[in-house]
């Protein structure tokens, strides 16, 4: 079989660019090294998602210290996107220049948001989001409408927007990809952090392979491991070594696009080390695993002992008035949005508060996720230990992240909730991971250009969240899929045409 375009990976950026790359007729062959989801009851089972954790991996990392760990990256077609909470937003256009944090000051990228709109635009009409121009202050400008009105607050949130209004505040709808009525028909739970077994997420699997595989030239092999890549003494990859369910393989292509997330993307490249490239392919620069980023987050429980949320979903609203100022010296904070409904199982299985109290805590809490930009540092990185991933997550900007907290407690007292809880997560977590491959316009100081291709060796792209320069403050899954329509384009002018 002769293959015009390998996929390492089946998440945002890899099934994105399969979808684009599909109409030019380029045979593609996309590998995954999970399987697909399929529907069950733990699919909407909180005690088991969250208690048991009967989707996590069976896998272990090392932290920085050498710490073993069960990372939060997911193993199935549609990677990571299967779980995520379907918030789909545009990097603010400041994000894209040099910004001073509190921690220290953002490299920013080698485009400008200008430059990247039209992928934007077409990103958010091809994920069907949800959403509605002229209600965030910090909005970019827009070419387009979103494609359908956004989803509807529910009663309780409803109230709690009005108040956040009523305090000088500008809540704004949650652009999001979810068929509602379908989500809710299967089961009235949350949708962040559930897993999608029927399509109503607007996720990797149910929009980007579901479009590419409607072609013929496009095919999907799962259960396939990429131990390492293949390359020639002229630096073009060759392929890869993988092992299969029929055991090891070799598969080759003319090329090569790795998605497979930002630390499985770095490790691969470490991993595939060769004489002549000793520290790793595409890492003449010696950037590849370094710049690890996440994104500096905790939960935050507004609580009244008098009302009680009775929100199935509640995920449709976000405030990003301190995005870009408000913080000492005006420094910008980072985004709020609320999480998907934290129920008492939920609760309990992440912080081991007794059932009871747990219940009344959910009872009575309407639920914040407050996010804050974490900054590059070529020492925060992903290494190998005798082929095991370590990842060394050094957090920055945390006192960036410890004001905005502080700022959202005393908004949400004053709108009318006397008890407000925080808890940072689990430092250790890979969520909204990115970095480790990021683009640049040198070589010596970046692993990719402006359209994900790898400097040293020119028929290698990637496409995940690895190559991103910055973290912002805003979930990274429209500005994966954004990148990878641009790459796509890049590659069927400068590669496939003809």
């Amino acid at each position: 079989m002769s293959i015009d375009v390998l996929i390492i990976g089946s998440g945002m950026g890899g099934a994105t660019l399969a979808a684009a790359l599909a109409p030019t007729g380029a045979r593609i062959v996309i590998l995954e090294r999970g399987e697909r989801l399929d529907d069950c009851t733990d699919a909407r089972d909180p005690q088991a998602i969250f208690g048991e954790g009967v989707f996590r991996p069976d896998e272990t990392w090392l932290d920085g210290a050498g710490q073993p760990f069960n990372p939060g990256n997911y193993y199935c077609v549609g990677g990571n996107s299967k779980f995520y909470g379907a918030v789909l937003l545009r990097y603010r256009a400041a994000d894209f220049a040099p910004i001073a944090h509190l921690g220290g000051t953002t490299t920013g990228w080698p485009i400008t948001y200008a430059a990247l709109e039209p992928w934007y635009q077409a990103a958010e009409e091809m994920y069907q989001v949800r959403g509605m121009l002229g209600e965030d202050p910090t909005e970019p400008p827009h070419s387009g409408a979103y494609p359908h009105p956004p989803l509807p607050d529910e009663s309780e949130i409803a109230d709690l927007r009005a108040r956040l209004i009523g305090v000088g505040l500008h809540p704004s709808s949650l652009p999001l990809g979810v068929d509602l009525p379908k989500w809710l028909a299967r089961a009235a739970t949350p949708w962040d952090a559930f897993p999608d077994t029927t399509g109503a997420k607007m996720d990797a699997e149910s929009v980007g392979l579901a479009q590419a595989l409607a072609f013929d030239n496009v095919t999907v092999e799962t259960g396939v491991h990429v131990d390492k890549l293949q390359v020639d003494g002229a630096g073009r990859i060759l392929g890869v070594h993988a092992t299969g369910s029929t055991g090891q393989v070799e598969i080759t292509a003319r090329y090569v696009a790795l998605a497979a997330g930002a630390v499985n993307t770095a490790a691969l490249l470490l991993r595939s080390a060769t004489e002549a490239y000793p520290t790793g392919l595409a890492n003449r620069s010696d950037q590849v695993g370094r710049n690890f980023m996440n994104h500096n987050c905790s939960a935050a429980l507004a609580i009244h002992p008098f009302r009680r949320n009775r929100a199935t979903y509640q995920k449709t609203l976000q405030i990003n008035d301190f995005y870009t100022s408000g913080g000492p010296g005006d420094a910008p904070l980072g985004n709020i949005q609320l999480l998907g409904r934290v129920s008492a199982p939920i609760l309990a299985a992440q912080t081991r508060l007794p059932r009871p109290l747990a219940r009344w805590i959910a009872d009575h809490a309407i639920d914040f996720y407050v996010m804050s930009e974490d900054l590059p540092d070529p020492e925060s990185r992903v290494t190998l230990k005798e082929d095991r991933i370590v990842l060394d997550w050094k957090c920055s900007n945390w006192a960036t992240h410890e004001a905005l907290v502080a700022r959202l407690k005393r908004i949400l007292r004053k709108a009318g909730f006397p008890v407000i809880l925080s808890r940072p997560f689990d430092r250790r977590t890979p969520s909204h991971q990115c970095g480790t491959a990021r683009m640049g316009r040198d070589p010596a100081t970046s692993v990719v250009d402006s359209f994900g291709r790898s400097f040293d060796h020119p028929n290698l792209f990637i496409t995940d969240a690895s190559i991103l320069p910055t973290s912002a403050a805003v979930n990274p899954a429209l500005t994966i899929a954004a990148n990878a329509l641009r790459s796509a384009a890049h590659i069927t002018e400068t590669e496939l045409a003809g």
